[in-house]
């Protein structure tokens, strides 16, 4: 299967080829590690890189923000929230900008991630001010919403995909209870609930007065092969969940979450069939000056059985730039 990250104009989509891979041996990761060797690698060494321009115009040109990419359809938008979704075809031709911001029933106040379903020709907005994914044709028409479950402390889905024909996969990281489910794209109900063993569950922010701050995004759901590799702050384990809905183990963090005794985590942030690009941060956060969540960036070599600090280079550049699996992140199980 063929993974692909693009270099869009300024921007990464970039490619890499996944066999299939055997989940034999869990992975164990120390999180408080920190002399681990450090490995540096090309882009081209374990990915198909592509470069796509696209195209500008009168009243057509955006930031580059790639939120969507399928066989025939790329998904644009700004990194404001002027509510603009600008639609590309595969080439990069501009095709048509679209606008439903506002504040009626078939309008999004804003959006966080928008999934693109070109079997149904259809856009996925979530809308988390609202509390509701928006569903349009690609034209920009509304066709209906999808509100998300409530209870067990839930507030909106913070991380949604494409799962097959008929659902969304979907992580609300403040239920307590069933963090992941699998969603109807036609009436939002729960087809499937995901549930991850967790003893507590954890939120991570640092708070002083009125001052709230979290160390960012970061994927809680991420296609690997065929599967779903589902990440828990508050689990110990990361599982993949199959296309016939068995969660499997695939890696261990430790020392154990829960314990609390060094609030280091650790999160996914891109898998090829080699190389599994991890993140920790510890959570700390100095409001004076105003930085924290320090973080390590480390990746296991799954052919070498070890894990590694590493520095990524693009091998098209002639300028030696070290870069992070840190704004790659795979769009579907083909594109990143």
């Amino acid at each position: 299967m063929k993974f692909t990250i693009l270099f869009i104009f300024l921007f990464i989509v970039s490619g890499c080829v996944y066999k299939h891979n055997v989940y034999n041996d869990l992975i164990t990761i120390d999180v408080t590690k920190t002399d681990y060797p450090k490995k540096e690698l090309l882009i081209q060494d374990f990915m198909d890189v592509e470069y796509i321009a696209l195209e500008t115009k009168d009243n057509f040109y955006n930031q580059g923000l790639i939120q969507d990419i399928g066989q025939d359809i790329i998904l644009v938008t700004n990194r404001n929230d002027d509510g603009d979704i600008f639609v590309y075809n595969r080439s990069g031709k501009a095709l048509r900008k679209i606008n439903r911001k506002g504040q009626g029933g078939e309008e999004y106040i804003d959006f966080t991630q928008i999934v693109l379903d070109e079997v149904h020709e259809e856009i996925f907005v979530n809308d988390i001010l609202s509390r509701k994914i928006l569903v349009y044709d690609l034209f920009g028409k509304y066709k209906r919403s999808i509100n998300p479950k409530k209870g067990y402390g839930s507030k909106y889905y913070t991380n949604i995909f494409n799962y097959d024909r008929d659902n969304l996969i979907c992580y609300d990281k403040y239920n307590k209870e069933n963090a992941f489910v699998l969603v109807s794209k036609r009436n939002g109900s729960i087809t499937k609930e995901v549930r991850i063993p967790i003893k507590e569950k954890i939120l991570i922010y640092q708070i002083n007065g009125s001052q709230m701050v979290t160390p960012g995004y970061y994927p809680s759901i991420i296609p690997y092969n065929d599967d779903w590799v589902l990440v828990e702050l508050s689990s110990d384990t990361i599982y993949t969940l199959s296309r016939d809905n068995n969660l499997n183990p695939f890696l261990v963090r430790t020392p154990p979450t829960q314990s609390r005794e060094n609030e280091v985590f650790l999160v996914i942030r891109f898998l090829t069939n080699q190389y599994y690009f991890m993140e920790t941060f510890r959570n700390t956060y100095n409001f004076n000056k105003r930085t924290g969540f320090p973080r390590k960036y480390l990746v296991y070599d799954s052919q070498e059985r070890a894990v590694y600090n590493y520095a990524i280079y693009n091998g098209d550049y002639t300028l030696k730039k070290e870069m992070y699996m840190v704004a790659t992140t795979p769009v579907n199980h083909i594109i990143a």
